[in-house]
């Protein structure tokens, strides 16, 4: 490769307890050979287990060109990625988890498919999706949303084994937010996108690092990072209300012309509990806004590296 890119393929995995995984998935990748040869980033997303230690053996153990990152904590997934993809060196970028559901060796097909078709980004779609049906049921929710907030070419699955070009990469980075959402910026970015069908497996290990809470988070950044919808919804609900409420006053003042007494406590309370929930779900929207706008000006940060380790083939 050139200077610019050393190698034609980077492999960012962050890694969140998958100190019993992540061995595999390196020895896998290490025995793959694409154009321009390998290397592989890990990035230790302040895991509970043993899994700095792990990536610190495998390091020293390299076949293959290979960068360990840790985070002083952990930041979320992607911020993980996003400090990996500050480390890759290669022409392509492909993220995937370290769980071996995404299997190691449609690598290659992936990173050929976007270098021979000159795309910018693919994402990987599945037949089938062998993950929990409540994470299989947020994940279509999530794409739902999507739809609707980000500008991206209807129905594009977007999962989290996708590839990236350079140029790509070298733009998303250069977000320091501390809430990034990959595929938002990704979309800010390019439309040469396309999608290509893998195998997904079963879960090799354990269960599943994303909870409710985690995927409550990732919507939240996606709702709030890269589109003004919910404050226009919020805006849509204030008029609807208010339509709403000159409507009731219109009908009581009716009642009372024509010498009948108006509903009482009940009809009342009604309207008076509706129009407070709206109120509070409005001040929600603006709160977080407002929130994330504090945090983000108070230099909250995307990640804190602590340690970087290079192994295998020489570094620059």
């Amino acid at each position: 490769m050139n200077d610019t890119h050393p190698v034609g393929l980077s492999v960012v995995i962050p890694v969140y307890r998958g100190a019993t995984t992540i061995g595999r998935l390196v020895a896998a990748l290490s025995e793959l050979r694409p154009e321009g040869g390998i290397e592989i980033v890990l990035v230790n997303d302040g895991s509970p287990d043993n899994s700095g230690e792990v990536c610190r053996q495998l390091v020293r153990e390299a076949k293959v060109p290979i960068t360990f990152v840790e985070h002083a904590r952990n930041f979320g997934e992607h911020n993980a990625v996003m400090t990996g993809f500050r480390h890759a060196r290669g022409a392509y970028v492909i993220n995937m988890d370290d769980d071996l559901q995404n299997p190691p060796e449609e690598v290659v097909r992936l990173y050929d498919h976007a270098r021979l078709g000159g795309w910018d980004v693919v994402y990987t779609r599945y037949a089938v999706k062998e993950h929990e049906g409540w994470r299989n049921l947020g994940s279509r929710f999530a794409n739902k949303v999507a739809d609707l907030l980000l500008d991206k070419p209807k129905g594009l699955y977007l999962s989290s084994f996708r590839c990236c070009s350079a140029l790509v990469v070298r733009e998303v980075t250069k977000y320091s937010g501390p809430y990034p959402y990959i595929d938002g910026l990704i979309m800010q970015v390019t439309q040469r996108i396309t999608t290509l069908e893998v195998a997904h497996y079963p879960r090799v290990e354990g269960q599943s690092n994303y909870t409710l809470r985690r995927l409550v988070r990732l919507w939240l950044n996606l709702a709030t990072n890269f589109s003004l919808l919910p404050l226009r919804l919020a805006i849509i609900a204030g008029v609807a209300m208010g339509v709403l409420g000159f409507l009731v006053a219109i009908f009581v003042l009716v009642e009372a012309l024509f010498g009948e007494t108006p509903s009482g406590w009940a009809s009342s309370m009604m309207i008076t509990l509706l129009v407070s929930g709206v109120q509070f779900l409005i001040l929600g929207v603006l709160g977080e806004y407002v929130g994330r706008a504090f945090l983000s000006a108070n230099g909250k940060p995307q990640g804190v590296v602590r340690e970087v380790k290079h192994g295998g083939e020489e570094h620059p």
